[in-house]
């Protein structure tokens, strides 16, 4: 078995508006140097909420640490603050112009949670597969024969899981929910 050793990225920051624009390039900076293009996107929406939410709500300082860890085919992306009150996972109106970020962030991710760090505060975290499954092919070769059953077409609009939840395609179908939620 070959091991791959763990890539690491560490950034301590206060939490201002000015500074996240910042950490969102360091972290596709880093996902590129790791060749995870792909994640750039998910990632930098999923840090953009949490240090949102430090900025926002963690009392009393903003400072905090943003880590990626990326360990086989897992990155995880974390933010911990020195606030140690858990932040709320709201079902905001569409009237409403905020209380989505931990929506979004179970949207685009394949788990996410908090750690109680005592009263040192908490680490809101979450991960994303580094391999993506293959897509199916649009056609067989002349030479295979076909399917006994055809696949189950896969809804337009799936609903937004707020859980862990198992790997999947991503594509049409989380960007449309992902633009559902945001818009």
């Amino acid at each position: 078995m070959i091991s791959q050793p763990s890539r690491h990225c560490t950034v301590e920051l206060q939490a201002a508006p000015s500074r996240i624009g910042q950490v969102r390039r360091i972290v596709s900076a880093h996902l590129r140097y790791w060749h995870l293009d792909p994640l750039i996107d998910q990632a930098s929406l999923g840090v953009t909420e949490l240090l949102t939410n430090v900025h926002r709500h963690a009392q009393p300082d903003k400072t905090c640490t943003v880590e990626m860890e990326l360990l086989f085919d897992r990155l995880t992306v974390s933010v911990h603050d020195h606030d140690p009150r858990p932040p709320l996972l709201c079902e905001a109106d569409p009237s409403d112009t905020g209380g989505r970020g931990l929506a979004l962030i179970a949207a685009v991710s394949d788990a996410w949670g908090v750690r109680q760090d005592g009263e040192e505060g908490k680490t809101v975290w979450f991960a994303l597969p580094t391999s993506l499954p293959a897509p199916l092919p649009t056609s067989l070769p002349a030479s295979s024969t076909a399917p006994s059953a055809a696949p189950e077409p896969v809804p337009e609009s799936a609903p937004v899981a707020l859980t862990p939840r198992p790997e999947r395609e991503r594509g049409k179908r989380d960007r449309t929910a992902r633009s559902a939620a945001v818009g």
